[in-house]
């Protein structure tokens, strides 16, 4: 019994170990690593109550592959638009506009994430080592959808 005990904790502990993380910056690390080393930052801007985001994080990037490129050739951000925290970037102060008792939208949301005037979540916002937008897409993208994407952005 103790031995089947054992392997199971064993299994449980090692399971996670064996798959990627992708790795996440914040927006105020930007500035210092395009010093190091330039590429694209992809800024993933989403909600807590927006099923598609949540539907986005399990699925896409949870997807092996696009973690690997993700790590390997982009900075990425992960953005709640409902951050309340003040946020430098680009040498301009962003902060949280209040829009109701307990609701709101941050301004670097709205500044990023805004295509063809709306502000629809998710949000994929690319950016150029010099960040300046070079591609917006609101939608849930399905993994398959999202590499294609990712091969586009490094050409």
């Amino acid at each position: 019994m103790k031995k089947k005990l054992a392997i199971l904790l064993l299994l449980c502990c090692a399971i996670p170990y064996g798959f990627a993380q992708l790795h996440s910056v914040s927006l105020e690390q930007i500035d210092s690593l395009q010093s190091v080393e330039k590429k694209k930052t992809i800024v993933f801007i989403q909600t807590d109550w927006c099923k598609f985001c949540h539907a986005m994080k399990n699925t896409t990037f949870k997807n092996e592959e696009i973690i690997k490129e993700l790590n390997n050739n982009f900075y990425f951000i992960h953005f709640n638009a409902e951050e309340k925290r003040n946020v430098v970037f680009n040498k301009t102060t962003f902060q949280f506009k209040p829009t109701g008792n307990n609701s709101g939208t941050h301004e670097l949301a709205i500044a990023l994430g805004t295509v063809n005037k709306q502000l629809n979540f998710p949000v994929l916002c690319v950016l150029n080592s010099e960040n300046e937008i070079v591609f917006q897409h609101n939608g849930y993208l399905k993994p398959k959808e999202f590499k294609l994407i990712l091969e586009k952005l490094k050409e």
